[in-house]
């Protein structure tokens, strides 16, 4: 093949004169709700929520997530809720976290693009031992994939041990 032909063939279509239909991911036809509009996404399908305390920007990082993430989110956080009843909610690095007022933040959990994962800041103390190990002395993880089956009742186990202990202070509440 000359040059000329290869250039050609390489070349963009253009639009000159002409109206190009452009066809939109599937995700991108899911309409938003008001309290999502406006939310960026980065980079796993995480929202970008301003640093905040409370349980107001937590509702909103889980609204704006996708599909099945936001299904796992609703749960831990429902979870989290039911077996502390007195947690202390924020979001800092565009991640709930849940903690003890006066005692410091016990589990975080951040989504990534085929899981979210759960810290448990105190992990190694925990019985039994959270199966994610970290470089962290510390700290252990689970994650949870699209189609895992949750073990609610070791997660709600690990929840109250978590909550019992002292938690990791990043300089702020609780």
């Amino acid at each position: 093949m000359n040059t000329r032909r290869k250039k050609a063939a390489n070349a963009k279509p253009t639009t000159k004169g002409k109206s190009r239909t452009v066809k939109a991911h599937p995700s991108a036809a899911r309409p938003k709700s008001r309290a999502t509009a406006g939310v960026a996404l980065l980079s796993g399908g995480n929202p970008q929520i301003p640093k905040a305390e409370g349980d107001a920007p937590v509702q909103a990082y889980i609204a704006a997530l996708q599909g099945w993430k936001r299904v796992v989110g609703r749960r831990l956080d429902a979870l989290i809720a039911q077996n502390v009843p007195e947690v202390h909610k924020a979001v800092k690095w565009n991640s709930p976290f849940y903690g003890i007022e006066g005692r410091g933040w016990f589990l975080s959990f951040h989504v990534f693009t085929h899981y979210v994962k759960v810290t448990f800041f105190r992990g190694t103390s925990l019985r039994p031992v959270p199966p994610g190990a970290s470089k962290h002395k510390d700290v252990r993880y689970l994650d949870i994939r699209e189609n895992d089956e949750l073990d609610e009742p070791q997660l709600a186990k690990w929840l109250q041990q978590a909550a019992a202990l002292p938690g990791w202070i990043t300089g702020g509440s609780p």
